[in-house]
């Protein structure tokens, strides 16, 4: 939340990313006095500039009057460099994947303490999926999530397990269960979930490697873990794959 944008001198530039700033996993739609509040902004000055950003589709506006990020950022941030080229290059990998388990792929990168849904391919069975592209979740109740999690700095992991929301019955919210889940993560290579983030799904999750550093992961969402083995080793097949191709 910023702070400052309403001090003198503060540029137009500088209130607007502090409206963008407003928007976090917690608070993905707010109302217009919540925007305001959250940017530190007099509730017109807020008004005049979430409007201008509707207009251009940095913000939409729901059905129920509140405001939620636009598409148009998404489609900038299509655009970075990193996330742009690690999907080109996974791409051909993660449909192999699909076409060989027919399951809903994902294709993740930490981002601070939630995980980044980078690329998604949709399952054919009907197993629930909350997941979208760009949309972000909390690292410890996914797959994706927990590989990332398990091989992040010590200061991620400790934010983390600081803040572990109870999201179904199921969800790990004990530090020192999840502290020895993610041991075996990386005892194992890779990581697994049931019903954790929603009822209904499990999943399973294996890192990609750019050299010696994790810098994505790569998971699936199933109904049921039993076929666990043989999915870790195309799943780990693909990351290879992947990591190969990022050099």
């Amino acid at each position: 939340m910023a702070g400052n944008s309403s001090t003198p001198g503060a540029t137009v530039t500088s209130r607007a990313l502090a409206l963008l700033g407003a928007f976090d996993a917690q608070h993905r739609r707010l109302s217009l006095t919540d925007l305001a509040a959250r940017a530190a902004l007099p509730v017109p000055t807020a008004h005049r500039l979430v409007g201008e950003l509707v207009a251009w589709g940095a913000l939409t506006r729901t059905s129920t009057g509140e405001y939620a990020v636009g598409r148009r950022l998404w489609d900038l941030g299509l655009l970075a460099p990193v996330q742009t080229g690690l999907r080109e290059l996974a791409s051909p990998y993660l449909h192999d994947l699909y076409g060989a388990t027919l399951a809903t792929v994902h294709l993740s990168v930490r981002d601070g303490v939630d995980v980044l849904y980078v690329d998604r391919l949709a399952g054919h069975a009907s197993v629930p999926v909350v997941s979208s592209i760009g949309s972000r979740l909390p690292l410890h109740s996914t797959g994706v999530g927990k590989v990332l999690l398990a091989h992040a700095p010590a200061e991620v992991q400790r934010a983390a397990l600081g803040s572990l929301t109870r999201i179904t019955p199921y969800t790990i919210t004990q530090p020192g269960l999840l502290r020895r889940q993610l041991a075996r993560v990386l005892r194992d290579g890779y990581a697994t979930t049931t019903e954790e983030m929603s009822l209904g799904a499990c999943s399973i999750a294996v890192p990609i490697r750019r050299g010696a550093d994790v810098v994505a992961a790569l998971g699936i969402v199933v109904p049921t873990l039993k076929d666990r083995a043989k999915l870790v080793g195309a799943m780990q097949v693909a990351a290879r794959g992947i990591g190969r191709s990022l050099g």
